[in-house]
C-alpha cells in the first residue's frame, strides 16, 4: 500500500469522525451554535425594526396631541369593520405560524407545509382587505398630495354632524392624519408582502423536507418576524381606527 492510499484513507477517516449535517455552515462548531447565532441576529434585526416603527408611532402621538379633533374626524372616515377583520386575520395567522414552527420542530413535513400555506392565505387576505381600504380612501379623496378633498369629510363621515359648519382648517389638518395613516399602514403592508414572499419560499423548500431534519432555525426566525409584524398591527388598529369611537 503506497503513501497516497494511506493518506486518502486517513483523510476519509478524519472526515467520517467529524461528519456534520449538510445544513451546518463550516464556520460554526455545532448546530446549536449556528441556531443561537441566527436567532441572535434575528433579534438584532427586529430591534432595528422596533426603532423604525417607534419613530412613526412617536410622530403619530405628537401630531395627534396637536390636532386631536382633526384626527378624530379622519379616523371616523375609516371602515372599522375592515380594521377588525384584518386584526382577526393576523391574530389567526400568528396561531398558524406558531403551529408551523411546532410542526418543524416535531419533524412533520406535511403539517409544516399545511400551516405555512394557511399563513400565506391569511396574509394575502389581509393585503386584499387593506387594498380595498386604500382604494376606498382614493375614491373618497383622502390621499394627501394627490386627490385630497377637505369637503369630502362632511359627505362621507357619518359621524360628522349635518348642521356643523365645515371647518376648512380642521379638514386640512386631517391631511396630517392621513399622511401618517398611509405611511404607517404602507410600511406595515410592505413588511407583510416581504413576509408572504419569504414564507412562500420557505414552504417550497419545506415541501422538499428542508426544515424537518433538525434544521428548524429558518422557520423559527421567520416566525419571530411574522409575530413582530402582527404585533405592530395590534398597535396600529386602535391608534388609527378607534379614536373617540365612544362619542
Amino acid at each position: 500500500m503506497d503513501s497516497h492510499t494511506v493518506a486518502a484513507q486517513t483523510a476519509e477517516a478524519a472526515h467520517t469522525e467529524h461528519e456534520h449535517p449538510a445544513f451546518l455552515r463550516h464556520h460554526f462548531a455545532s448546530v446549536e451554535q449556528q441556531r443561537e447565532t441566527a436567532t441572535f441576529g434575528m433579534w438584532l434585526f427586529l430591534l432595528t425594526e422596533i426603532m423604525f416603527f417607534g419613530g412613526l408611532f412617536c410622530a403619530y402621538l405628537i401630531f395627534r396631541n396637536w390636532y386631536y379633533p382633526a384626527f378624530v374626524d379622519g379616523s371616523h372616515s375609516l371602515h372599522i369593520w375592515a380594521g377588525t377583520l384584518n386584526t382577526t386575520l393576523l391574530i389567526v395567522s400568528s396561531f398558524t405560524m406558531a403551529m408551523g414552527v411546532h410542526a418543524s420542530e416535531t419533524r412533520m413535513r406535511k403539517a409544516l407545509v399545511g400551516w405555512c400555506i394557511a399563513t400565506i392565505i391569511l396574509g394575502c387576505g389581509f393585503l386584499c382587505v387593506k387594498a380595498y381600504e386604500w382604494h376606498d380612501e382614493w375614491v373618497e379623496h383622502h390621499v394627501p398630495g394627490l386627490n385630497f378633498s377637505p369637503e369630502g369629510f362632511m359627505k362621507v363621515n357619518p359621524d360628522y354632524p349635518a348642521d356643523k359648519p365645515l371647518q376648512l382648517d380642521m379638514a386640512e389638518k386631517t391631511q396630517v392624519y392621513f399622511s401618517l395613516y398611509f405611511a404607517m399602514t404602507g410600511m406595515h403592508a410592505l413588511h407583510m408582502i416581504i413576509g408572504v414572499s419569504l414564507l412562500t419560499i420557505l414552504t417550497i423548500r419545506a415541501w422538499g423536507g428542508a426544515y424537518t431534519s433538525g434544521h428548524v432555525a429558518p422557520v423559527e426566525n421567520f416566525g419571530l418576524y411574522w409575530h413582530f409584524v402582527d404585533i405592530v398591527w395590534i398597535f396600529l388598529f386602535p391608534l388609527l381606527y378607534l379614536i373617540s369611537r365612544h362619542q
